[in-house]
């Protein structure tokens, strides 16, 4: 598979090593332990998130663990806490392989929740509060819940349940002084309850589940993926030991949803990989960010690609660097933004990191090499792929066949005992990401159905989701670059790409949505000429969209669904839409004969 592009692939070689070694040296002995630790981990392990907490608290009483609007919990205090809430939990049943469904808003007790539960050798489910009706009813539903905790904040969420449906015992969360109508709130009951650490703790193996984290579902209904505490402590030895490195003075902020990974996993194991401050914030503002980081003391902060790019499209203000960070950890960075955002900002290391839910293992920039998703010292392979099928591509002999350097290829990843892959509460969906007698008889792969780029010495970069890219002049395209393009034009705020029909042609033409910047109009040529200059012929979109806002997830990925099912039909978009006439005209208003004319040739583009 060849994929051509006007941006350079970044290349990973020897000296891009020795240049950065002279920085590990401060952090070597962190870095080898925390290597040491990730490959050795097995699931018989008697080791879990509940236990490294614990010991994490008696270590350190008096230092602060969570920091939320101003106030600090200690380790101590939040230790104490927990095991009130597991005592509780306890006596509704809860004990090892049962599940607490947690449904509340970012804040301490969310988090302290989730702890008690895996303190008991349960399962944390984590509800995304954004869901109602159908959707969140059919999330509860997949946990089986012995205990739902519902936050007074998410009544409204909980009351869009039928009522007869409900899985588990209903406990309610309060949220300052208001508490849940007509169920037991849990810090009532908590109070006078034991404040020991349970026995159920020490006995919690690696290999048994700690939280259930569930899809964002930008496309039917969300499936619930597991993490079990050999996974979560992997993150913490290989993501914070390894990538983040930090030490029991840094503060670490996280404004990412409780039930996303990159807090619930990336961020919490960073910060007790260390004995570090967690500060939680409520939840994400672009114009109060930089502040509220400020304002928490911290060094550090967890991110979403999109976040980056939505700080770096505000106006620049004195907050952002005020600031003491000096290392930042998560993924989606694009490279075309890397170096911008690290000079404007003033932050000495990026830790990107490759990572999914239900993936088996990790990458991450451990080196502090720019535009890179970093290393993996576990087994992986980028192999061919048919672009029709969405299926590794198998040779004559039945065997997948990996990619050159430099190319773009499909990610899996080798499920051994050391790196298993947990799967779904769904065992169907669990099997359909699993590849086998891949390069041998009888070895297992984990599907991640991701693109990246091969970039040597072990190093990743990550290109597209495999059903994001589509084929167009017989070229594949990959939506993450054209959006790239797309948002380093002056004007455009957001932009989503996906490639549409147009009847009589093969493959599908690139289509973009995008949202201006305020007071930002379309220059229907300069940006034709941008994309021109920035991207292969076959990857400039066919279609402009002008809308007013990329409608996203609340973990901030786009819902493209409704984009393309509205392609660009005039009876179902009724928002601006242009298209390209070619090089020398650039984009003009849409007019109904284009896309028999592009079938037919007369559009030559």
């Amino acid at each position: 598979m060849e994929h051509k592009s006007k941006s350079t692939v970044r290349r990973v070689g020897i000296t891009d090593v020795a240049k950065a070694a002279p920085a590990l040296i401060p952090d070597a002995p962190k870095m080898l332990k925390g290597a040491f630790r990730l490959v050795t981990v097995t699931g018989s392990t008697k080791n879990s998130l509940g236990l490294i907490f614990q010991k994490a608290a008696a270590k350190n009483p008096d230092r602060p663990f969570l920091r939320f609007e101003g106030t600090d919990i200690t380790y101590g205090e939040a230790n104490r806490l927990v095991n009130r809430y597991a005592s509780v939990f306890a006596q509704h049943g809860v004990g090892r392989g049962s599940v607490v469904g947690i449904l509340a808003s970012n804040r301490p007790q969310t988090l302290l929740a989730a702890l008690a539960a895996v303190k008991l050798g349960g399962t944390a489910g984590m509800l995304n509060y954004n869901q109602r009706g159908d959707v969140l009813n059919h999330s509860q539903k997949l946990l089986g819940s012995t205990v739902l905790v519902v936050g007074a904040e998410s009544a409204e969420a909980f009351e869009s349940l039928p009522r007869d449906e409900v899985e588990g015992a209903v406990i309610g969360l309060r949220n300052g002084d208001t508490t849940l109508d007509g169920a037991n709130d849990l810090d009532d009951l908590a109070e006078g309850a034991s404040d020991a650490n349970p026995a159920e703790c020490a006995e919690v193996t690696a290999s048994d589940k700690a939280f259930y984290i569930f899809t964002s579902g930008t496309t039917g209904m969300p499936k619930a993926s597991t993490m079990s505490h050999m996974r979560w402590m992997k993150s913490m030895y290989g993501l914070g030991g390894l990538g983040v490195r930090l030490s029991g003075d840094d503060v670490l902020y996280s404004c990412l949803p409780l039930y996303h990974n990159n807090a619930l996993t990336v961020s919490l194991s960073s910060v007790l990989n260390a004995g570090a401050t967690l500060a939680i914030g409520r939840s994400f503002s672009v114009s109060r960010f930089w502040d509220e980081v400020n304002e928490s003391n911290a060094t550090a902060f967890c991110y979403i690609g999109e976040l980056l790019r939505y700080l770096l499209n505000q106006p620049e203000r004195a907050a952002e660097r005020r600031h003491k960070v000096r290392v930042i950890v998560g993924n989606g960075l694009r490279p075309e933004i890397w170096q911008e955002f690290q000079e404007r900002f003033g932050i000495d290391r990026i830790a990107e990191f490759y990572g999914a839910s239900e993936c088996n293992l990790a990458f991450v920039n451990a080196l502090n090499i720019d535009k890179t998703a970093g290393v993996c010292p576990l087994p992986f392979s980028i192999v061919e792929y048919d672009q029709a099928t969405e299926e590794p591509h198998r040779g004559h002999d039945g065997k997948l066949r990996k990619v050159k350097s430099g190319q773009p290829g499909l990610l899996i990843t080798k499920i051994t005992n050391r790196a298993p892959f947990d799967g779904y509460t769904d065992p169907e969906a669990s099997e359909k990401k699993v590849l086998r007698d891949a390069f041998k008889k009888g070895d297992e792969w984990f599907n991640t159905g991701d693109l990246v780029y091969k970039q040597g010495l072990f190093h990743i970069a990550f290109a597209d989701r495999l059903g994001d890219t589509f084929r167009w002049k017989g070229e594949n395209v990959a939506t993450t670059e054209v959006e790239g393009a797309l948002g380093s034009y002056k004007g455009v705020d957001q932009a989503v790409v996906y490639g549409v029909e147009v009847p009589g042609t093969d493959g599908k033409a690139g289509m973009a949505a995008i949202k201006l910047a305020d007071g930002a109009d379309l220059d229907p040529k300069g940006i034709a000429d941008h994309l021109s200059d920035s991207l292969p012929s076959y990857a400039v979109p066919l279609f402009i969209r002008v809308i007013g806002e990329v409608e996203q997830t609340s973990t901030f990925k786009s819902r493209k669904v409704d984009l393309k099912d509205e392609g660009y039909d005039p009876d179902k978009v009724s928002d601006p839409l242009y298209v390209l006439a070619g090089k020398d005209k650039g984009y003009v208003e849409y007019y109904p004969e284009y896309a028999d004319e592009v079938a037919s040739g007369k559009i030559r583009v």
